[in-house]
């Protein structure tokens, strides 16, 4: 080996160990915030759970109980007017931050996102921590970029590592975490992404872990394999998956249209219809609250009957959407596995009717559908197997998994069907191609297998007006591009435009390659 390889071998190693010990950095500051996150909302939850059990013996005072909801509901409004990127899950926030679109004051959304996500998730109204943490984990990697002064290539790869970090330390899912962030949010993989991510992902984990126990968060104990003569139900189950993955995502877009019927409220106060409406709700059935990690435990020891599982279904989703529209600081990941959970069972209870298959076998249909429902959803297939097995600790069924994932997820394309995350950015930012921001950026494009680009010369593909194709990387190399330089399967095109521009440059090389 040359000199100046070895040279240029030891610079890149050195990058990325400098790199992983940054991971390992924001690892340990998202995995104290989030378990301090976590740790309250069980903590307050529990609380909560109590004061119903007490107000079904005394229920004069769910009058003065009322009123202090909505005290509660006020206070989170005033939180969020006075930060708006604190609403909802904050996974689309964290989305739009990195490609440019949105500016965040990490400190303002990190402790009014830390207090009302305590709040709003730990008062039993059917929200997920999930991305709250996720949203959490990304601002305290920008406040770590920050301290640590750096340039803004390397604070976006904190900030990523800071989201899958917070993931991870919210469900004990570093995989999953991992994934998140190159699935849903980078759309490719970087090497130098990957290793600071994973690092972040691990270390937070193990954080979370010497507090909450290295129990799974859904652990439902020993899953029999499911027979091969009764594989042909999996697809039937992944149809119904993504049919209703596609319900799902027409009816949480069309929420804003029907909270805006509310109009003696402004926005920012739609928390008090939850907060009102979860009530009677938990006076009737207090251990139903939350995001649904109990129902999930619960269903897998014993299935309820078919009319009490579609009534729980029925309530579930219907109090999730109105929990999830009223920009209250919650996510959707839970709920969205505790209807999988929900759907998975019913569907189980049904196959052991109508072809006397033992019950052992719901379990199954259970953790499948999670996964289903959940990559029908998000259309991130791979981060749904992988959170949904680390979840209940189980990896001994992802030949089951990957087919009613793939299922759904191709049958919720077929209906039309976004990721979920993506959409919701698309109604919280709408750039315009020509809102230009005077911020330069790096973009990177990879060229998958099946791409067109493939074998192609530079100068033969007819590239976006608004962007420059700097070089490419291929492998451990960066190659300066010229109008002969043929492209190869595996390369990331390195391409420097305007801020703003990010998504529609990324939208126009996609076409762009689709029509070439």
């Amino acid at each position: 080996m040359k000199q100046g390889e070895t040279h240029e071998l030891q610079k890149l190693d050195g990058t990325r160990v400098l790199f992983i010990g940054k991971g390992v950095l924001v690892g340990i500051c998202v995995g104290i915030v989030i378990t301090l996150f976590r740790f309250f909302i069980e903590e307050l939850n529990q609380i909560v759970v109590k004061l119903y059990l007490y107000f079904q013996t005394e229920p004069l005072w769910l009058i003065p109980w009322g009123i202090f909801s909505v005290l509660l509901a006020l206070f989170i409004g005033w939180l969020i007017k006075n930060e708006p990127h604190i609403k909802g899950s904050g996974i689309p926030q964290v989305e739009g931050q990195l490609q440019g679109l949105i500016e965040i004051n990490w400190f303002s959304v990190l402790w009014k996102k830390f207090i009302g996500g305590i709040l709003s998730i730990g008062s039993g109204l059917f929200l997920g921590r999930e991305g709250p943490s996720i949203q959490l984990g990304a601002v305290v990697g920008q406040g770590v970029s920050e301290k640590l002064k750096s340039s803004k290539a390397e604070a976006k790869i904190l900030i990523s590592s800071g989201a899958s970090a917070g993931l991870s330390a919210a469900f004990n899912a570093p995989i999953a975490g991992l994934l998140f962030v190159l699935e849903e949010v980078y759309h490719s993989f970087s090497p130098l992404v990957w290793l600071t991510a994973f690092s972040a992902s691990i270390t937070a984990n193990f954080i979370s872990l010497n507090v909450f126990g290295l129990k799974p968060v859904l652990y439902i104990g020993t899953i029999e394999s499911l027979p091969l003569q009764y594989y042909w139900t999996l697809p039937l189950l992944g149809v119904l998956l993504g049919g209703l993955g596609r319900l799902y995502q027409i009816v949480i877009l069309q929420l804003p249209k029907w909270y805006g019927k509310i109009r003696f409220l402004s926005p920012n106060y739609y928390g008090m219809v939850p907060f009102l409406l979860v009530i009677p709700i938990a006076f009737l059935f207090p251990k139903i609250l939350g995001g649904g990690n109990q129902i999930v435990l619960s269903l897998a020891e014993a299935p309820l009957s078919l009319w009490l599982l579609l009534g729980l279904f029925a309530l579930r989703f219907i109090f999730s959407m109105v929990s999830y529209g009223s920009n209250l600081p919650g996510g959707i990941f839970l709920p969205i596995l505790t209807l999988g959970a929900i759907i998975g069972t019913i569907y189980g209870v049904v196959m052991t009717d109508i072809l006397a298959l033992d019950s052992i076998f719901i379990k199954n249909f259970l953790v499948l559908s999670m996964a289903g429902y959940f990559a029908a959803i998000g259309k991130a297939p791979l981060t749904a197997i992988i959170l949904v097995t680390e979840m209940v600790g189980n990896f001994s069924h992802l030949m089951s998994i990957g087919v009613v994932v793939l299922v759904s997820y191709v049958v919720n394309d077929l209906l039309g069907g976004h990721p979920i995350y993506e959409t919701l950015l698309e109604r919280l930012v709408k750039p315009t191609v020509r809102n230009i921001s005077g911020k330069k950026t790096i973009v990177e494009f990879p060229i998958q297998a099946e791409s067109p680009f493939d074998e192609q010369m530079v100068r033969d593909i007819p590239w976006p007006k608004e962007m420059l194709l700097t070089s490419i990387r291929r492998g451990e190399k960066e190659l300066l591009t010229h109008g002969d330089t043929i492209i190869r399967t595996g390369d990331h095109l390195i391409v420097l435009t305007d801020e703003a521009l990010v998504p529609q440059i990324n939208e126009q090389l996609r076409n762009t390659e689709r029509n070439f």
